[in-house]
């Protein structure tokens, strides 16, 4: 097992991280390429635009409006699990990074002669009760 000052000085991650355990197969590294394109393309203005006429088009040529809604729907459906499946991906890396924070303002708490166990563990607090000590903390 590697000492935690030589993973953090090489900046190498732990086997045990997520990321060494998550390498992506060929198909989902391709299918989230494809999604993100869509995606990108789907929030353009002109794409919008260009759907309004299309369902206008599809209405004057009185083509079946199953068809169409059936087209919509898969559409919908798609772009809202792709939108999750980024807002996860973000989540997990924010988590990781959070992780990452309370380790190193542990490591600052632990070092400081200073502090009060008081604080240790204040994340589940309200909000008024972690501003009510930050402020005493910083009449000291």
């Amino acid at each position: 097992m590697k000492d935690i000052s030589t993973i953090a000085a090489s900046g190498a991650k732990p086997e045990s991280a997520p990321d060494a355990r998550m390498d992506k197969g060929a198909i989902k590294r391709i299918g989230g390429y494809v999604s993100e394109v869509v995606a990108d393309f789907a929030a353009d203005p002109m794409a919008q635009l260009g759907l309004v006429a299309f369902c206008a088009a599809w209405f004057a040529l009185r083509l079946p409006v199953e068809i169409l809604t059936a087209f919509l729907s898969i559409l919908a459906i798609t772009l809202t699990q792709m939108v999750l499946n980024k807002q996860n991906e973000r989540e997990v890396d924010a988590h990781r990074r959070d992780v990452a924070l309370h380790a190193k303002i542990d490591e600052l708490v632990h070092a400081s002669k200073r502090a009060r166990d008081e604080l240790a563990g204040i994340e589940d607090l309200e909000e008024e009760d972690i501003e009510r000590l930050r402020n005493a903390v910083t009449r000291m």
